[in-house]
C-alpha cells in the first residue's frame, strides 16, 4: 500500500465518522498534477464522491464546508487539493 492509499484509508475513516455514508469513492488524482507546486510539498490531489442523507437541504457551499471540516486534520499536509461531488440520497435516486 503506497502513501496515498494509506491516506485514503484515513480520509475514509474520518468521513465515515462524520456522515451516514450511502456511497463513497475517493480517488487519488495526484499523478495528474506531477510537478505542481502543491505536489512538491507532499500533499496530494484527491477526488471525493460522497452520498449521504446529511446533505439534504444543504447548498453546495455548506456541503463542501462539512466535508472540509471532516477532513481538516489532513489539510494541507496530506491534502493539497480536493475535488468534491456531494449528493443527498434523493439526488442520487433522481
Amino acid at each position: 500500500m503506497n502513501i496515498n492509499q494509506q491516506r485514503i484509508s484515513l480520509f475514509r475513516q474520518d468521513l465515515q465518522r462524520a456522515f451516514t455514508i450511502l456511497h463513497l469513492e475517493i480517488e487519488d488524482e495526484s499523478h495528474l498534477h506531477a510537478g505542481h507546486a502543491g505536489a512538491a510539498s507532499g500533499g496530494g490531489h484527491f477526488k471525493v464522491t460522497i452520498v449521504a442523507p446529511e446533505f439534504k437541504g444543504l447548498n453546495l457551499v455548506s456541503r463542501h464546508r462539512a466535508i472540509y471540516e471532516a477532513l481538516k486534520t489532513h489539510i494541507p499536509s496530506e491534502i493539497h487539493a480536493l475535488t468534491i461531488s456531494a449528493l443527498s440520497a434523493d439526488e442520487l435516486a433522481s
